[in-house]
Order: structure tokens, then C-alpha cells, then sequence
């Protein structure tokens, strides 16, 4: 799908009600094909690679949020015209499907939060995360030198699966300045928005994952009606390293409102 300048890809699978599934940062749509088989039998799922990322135009002219949320209402209309989604988002990917959310209720049913939160961070977070990208010594010879640098995680096992290979080794799909520039405008507060949301809305956190407990009690609180589950023992990448309680968790919450809407 092209929309101005920016190439978007995305993957698709299943029939039914339409979720729309949002990466985070660094990442690209293949993280979550565990999550669209398991949802497949009920749902058609399309996961997007957002832009800067994974198969989509590299590096966008445009890094701002409102620039990802109109990609995200474009493939909405694309691939569900009339009907609203149910929009699922990680970290970043959150923050995109909430603003989308406050944006335009029309187009969402209901929201799930993994990992995410209204904005927040400083300069030096984002300039940091920059530095780590940059510091990735590619390209890499092949998949061993990939890992022997980045070390074992589930995060890494994504990273690794999704590296491009060129005539000189593998390559991240993203570029570390672009990656920068995406969170700097994430970091920015987004509270009237979150407060905005009017779609039946789930946040999910894990147990070990980047936010205090100071930190999801404000942001769960400051939105009347909003649940909350946590994954014990999942970090921020939940549907990575606890993706069965992930999948559990998320299939049971589409699959139960949309029961009760239909009482």
C-alpha cells in the first residue's frame, strides 16, 4: 500500500472481524505471526510494518505521530472500508493505536495496550537508544555474528529473523537516526489523548517490563473503565518471550467483548 511518499507493507491472514496489529520500535509485523495464527480461526489480522521499519519505505521524510497515525488510518480504510477495527499496538505501536483511537473512535472497536503508555522519557533516553542502534557493528557476516554481538533474547531472535541479507552480509531493516527520531516524538506527553480514547480498552503489562508501578497505576487510572492484566515474568517484548499468555490473554479479551456485544 503506498500512501504519498511512504511505501507501507503489512502481513494478512484469517476471516472475521479485522484486528490491526502495531510493532514497536526496532521491530517490523513478522514479530507477531504467532499472535496472527492464533487469532486467524476467528479474525482476519494485519500486522503493519510502520514506517522506517521492516519492509516499509526505510527512511520517511516524516517521523511525526501524526504521520504514523494516518498510515494506520489509511490501511484501516484499505482493508476494513466501513467498519471499524480492533487495533492492538506494542510500546511504540501502543502509542500509535491510542493516538488512532483518540483520533478517530470511528475506526476503532476495541483498543489493547501492550507495554505502553501516554508518553515519556528524556532527550538522553532517545539519544541513547540511537547510540545502541548506531553502535551495531553491520553488516554482519551471517546470523552467528549477528547473535555473538546482540547476545540471546527473544527480542534477538526477532532481530536476527528479520535481517535483510545483501550482497555485503545482513542488515537491519531500520537505521538508527531514523530510530531516534521515531521515539523522541513518542517520548512527548500524549495524556488528553489517552484521556480521549473511547473504545473499550485493555493495557497490558509485563511483570518485568519497562514501566514502574507508579507509572501503570497513573496511566490505567487516569482513563475510567480501562483493564488491566499483567504477565508475571514477561519484559517489555511480551508477546516475545511470554507469547502463549500473550496470545491467551488477548484472544480471550477480543473474543469476550465481542461476545457481550452481541448479547
Amino acid at each position: 500500500m503506498v500512501r504519498g511518499s511512504v511505501e507501507l507493507a503489512y502481513l494478512t491472514g484469517g476471516s472475521g472481524p479485522v484486528v490491526v496489529i502495531l510493532h514497536g520500535l526496532a521491530g517490523e509485523a513478522g514479530e507477531f505471526v504467532p499472535t496472527m495464527n492464533a487469532l486467524s480461526a476467528d479474525f482476519r489480522v494485519v500486522a503493519l510494518d510502520q514506517r522506517g521499519h521492516g519492509r516499509s519505505t526505510r527512511r520517511p521524510a516524516d517521523v511525526s505521530r501524526e504521520a504514523f497515525v494516518q498510515d494506520v488510518v489509511a490501511l484501516v480504510e484499505h482493508v476494513s472500508p466501513g467498519q471499524p477495527v480492533h487495533l492492538v499496538g506494542q510500546s511504540m505501536g501502543a502509542h500509535t493505536a491510542m493516538l488512532v483511537a483518540a483520533a478517530r473512535p470511528d475506526l476503532v472497536g476495541l483498543l489493547v495496550v501492550l507495554e505502553g503508555d501516554a508518553g515519556s522519557g528524556t532527550s538522553d533516553d532517545a539519544a541513547a537508544l540511537g547510540r545502541y542502534f548506531a553502535s551495531w557493528p553491520v553488516p554482519f557476516a551471517d546470523a552467528a555474528a549477528a547473535r555473538e554481538f546482540l547476545g540471546e533474547s527473544p527480542i534477538v531472535d526477532a532481530w536476527v529473523a528479520a535481517l535483510e541479507l545483501k550482497e555485503d552480509g545482513l542488515w537491519p531493516r531500520f537505521d538508527a537516526d531514523i530510530m531516534e527520531s521515531c521515539i523522541r516524538h513518542v517520548m512527548v506527553p500524549r495524556w488528553q489523548e489517552w484521556a480521549a480514547v473511547q473504545a473499550q480498552s485493555l493495557v497490558v503489562y509485563g511483570g518485568k517490563g519497562m514501566f514502574s508501578e507508579e507509572q501503570k497505576v497513573a496511566f490505567v487510572g487516569s482513563r475510567p473503565g480501562t483493564l488491566r492484566v499483567d504477565l508475571l515474568g514477561a519484559g517489555h517484548d511480551a508477546h516475545l518471550d511470554q507469547c502463549e499468555h500473550w496470545i491467551e490473554v488477548l484472544q480471550g479479551y477480543l473474543s469476550e467483548s465481542l461476545a457481550d456485544s452481541d448479547r
